[in-house]
This record gives structure tokens, sequence and C-alpha cells, in this order.
């Protein structure tokens, strides 16, 4: 069976999904809301060529279905872990991964820190959990886990109850409420969770915290489904990227990119233009060397989507600069004359106008990050340190 007819099985339920070679190594592991769907997004003809090259590569996908969305992110975390798949991390620094990390200590808390940061962390002194690909998410699965596992970022024995331990997150070291013995017991539950080794920690609380088992059976993380999601599936639109032009009186133009990854701001991948080439006043000019520079950084990772923050006009320019330099992402633009209808370049696909619609929530919030990042970084450009090509 070849791999479309694979994908084509797979549920639509939160899960984690692998794809491997014809040696039964593992090339690539992601996690899905829906796995169908989001598999099915690999095999579309603008796939990034990265990407297109592993599925290429793939003779088998296997998967997993997860109770919840929160379980698959540590799922996957675990099996890059296990695999150190090749195409989770030939485009990423692996230094630039997130792990959770439990220091061994009286009181430990969990801390979220960059691979870069790994060293400080040597020689058994913490146990190490991830890598995950995102600061948000890593941040996300604590918050989650803190309402089930009460853990302490207080000062033990400080006289005076914080303000978590007043809102029930803190087991109250702060007061010593807590024995040493049991705050480590509550932790190494926690380490439990965080492993991904639920059976076995249900069982345990089952005996030991009935109330704290049915906490973990009902877990709320649809603040993990709306981080991946947005406004709904995002059908494979991953990685948006939002464009708009700043200038003053027709000086000192900025292009601007912003990035959002999983249905949220990723400020690291934001990049500014000053533009150079293009005349005064002519703004699809700047936005057409924008784009030009901007695909002039192959190892950037692609789109899934580009926005563009104007009508029409804007969308047909930009569309005639992609073709003209082989590049194949969808484009759509948003206008605000046009009360903040949606613009498609001629001959976009049904299905990806119906997509585009129905993910318009966080279109919109790309377009208004675009347009702030370009007129605030124009105003403090001379103040902020930026990357720029």
């Amino acid at each position: 069976m070849g791999i479309i007819d694979q994908a084509k099985k797979l549920p639509n339920k939160p899960g984690i999904y692998m794809f491997l070679d014809d040696k039964a190594s593992v090339l690539y592991v992601g996690r899905a809301t829906f796995l169908k769907r989001r598999v099915a997004s690999y095999f579309r003809l603008d796939i990034d060529p990265r990407i297109k090259e592993m599925v290429e590569s793939a003779s088998e996908i296997k998967h997993q279905v997860t109770d919840t969305v929160l379980e698959s992110y540590i799922s996957e975390a675990e099996l890059i872990k296990r695999h150190w798949p090749k195409y989770n991390v030939r485009e990423r620094d692996d230094r630039s991964f997130i792990y959770i990390v439990i220091a061994k200590k009286d009181y430990p808390k969990p801390i979220v820190v960059r691979g870069k940061e790994l060293s400080k962390f040597s020689n058994g002194s913490a146990e190490v959990f991830g890598p995950f690909t995102s600061l948000r998410i890593a941040k996300e699965i604590l918050k989650i886990a803190r309402r089930i596992f009460p853990y302490s970022t207080c000062v033990p024995n400080q006289g005076k109850p914080c303000f978590h331990y007043q809102i029930g997150l803190c087991p109250g070291i702060c007061i010593g409420a807590i024995s040493k013995e049991d705050y480590q017991k509550n932790i190494k539950d926690l380490a439990m969770f965080l492993r991904g080794d639920k059976k076995r920690l249900l069982k345990k609380l089952v005996r030991e915290n009935p109330e704290r088992a049915e906490s973990l059976k009902h877990i709320q993380d649809v603040a993990l489904l709306s981080k991946e999601e947005g406004n709904g599936f995002l059908g494979g639109l991953n990685r948006i990227e939002g464009y708009d032009v700043s200038h003053f009186a027709g000086k000192e133009t900025f292009g601007a990119m912003v990035v959002f990854s999983d249905g949220r701001e990723n400020k690291d991948e934001y990049r500014l233009f000053k533009i150079k080439e293009a005349p005064a006043n002519d703004d699809l000019a700047a936005l057409k060397e924008t784009i030009e520079r901007r695909f002039n950084h192959p190892e950037w990772q692609a789109p899934d989507l580009i926005l563009i923050d104007g009508g029409r006009p804007q969308v047909l320019f930009v569309s005639r600069v992609l073709e003209e330099s082989k590049i194949r992402i969808p484009i759509v633009g948003i206008s605000k004359l046009q009360k903040d209808n949606l613009v498609f370049p001629a001959g976009a696909a049904k299905s990806f106008k119906e997509l585009a619609e129905a993910v318009k929530g966080t279109l919109l919030k790309v377009r208004d990050e675009a347009h702030r990042f370009a007129n605030f970084a124009r105003r403090r450009r001379k103040k902020m340190e930026l990357r720029r090509d």
C-alpha cells in the first residue's frame, strides 16, 4: 500500500504520526489534532521542497492516537528525543529546541530552556523533557500541568502565602503547608506526566489521590487546541507570513514580514527590510523588493501561505512577482477598503478559498500584526536590534 493510501486510512483524531523510509528508519515525527487532515497536507503540489523530499523518501506512515491534544505534544517530544529524525532537525539548530527541565533540588520547579542552555544541567543534575518545537507550547503544557500537579516558584518558609498558593497553584512551601518529602512526590508525579507515562500515573493516582486522578482523566487542553488551530483547523497552513510596507511621507520606507506558526505570533522569525531600490511613494515596488529579498534566503523556512495587507492590486502584483520567480506559494490579501474581505489571485482554487475563509480570524490577526510591526519598527528602528537580510 502506498503512503497516500496509508494517509487516507488515518483517523481524524489527535495523535502523532511518523514517516519512515524503506529501512524502517524514522524520517520525521509530527503531531496533529486531526491526523488525517494534517498528513493529507503533505501531499499538496505547493509543498515546501524540503518536505517534498521527505515524502518522496518515505515508504510507510505510522501513527498513534492520543486521548488529548496535550498528550500528542508530549508524545511527539518523546519520539523526537528517541529517534532524532533527520527532517525534524535538518533545518533547525538543535540548540534552538525547547526543553522543560526539573533540577534535582529540595524544592524543584520546572523551567523552560533552549537547547543551548542544557549544558548548565550536566552530570545528572536535572531531568530533561523534550525537545518541544515551540516555547509557547512548552509554557502552555506547564500551565495545564500545574492545575493538576501544583508546584512552587516561591521561597520556602517565607512567612506569608504567595499569590499562587492563594489560587491553588502552589502546594504551600511558602508557609510550610507541605513537607519536602510530599512536595518531591508531587514533582515525581509531574515528571511522569511530562514523560507521557499516563497509564502508570493514573493507576498510582487512583490509589493515592483519586481527585487528582479524575482531573488527569478530564484534562482541559482547549488552550493548546487554539494554539495549533488558530481559528479552526489550519489545513496545513502552519507557517503564515504577513507583509506590509511603511513609510513617512514617502521617505524611510520599510518592508515588514511577520510570521505566525501554528496560529500564533512567532516573533523570533520577524524580519524588517529597509527599502533600497524602490522609488519613493511606490508601495508596489517596495513590496516587490521586500518579497524578492525575503526569497533570496532559501535557508529560511518557506511559508505555507503569504498574506498581503492590501486589496486586489497588491495581490495580483505580488502574485506576478512570485510567478516570475517560479515560487509556488498560495497568496491572499485582506482589503480594509472592502470591509476586510479576503482577496485572491486569479485562478485560486475553490478549496483554497474555503480554507482561507475558515481561518479568516487568524488571517486578520496576521494582517493587523504586519501593520503594527511595520509602523512600530520604522518608528523605533534606531532603538531596536532587528535582524536584517
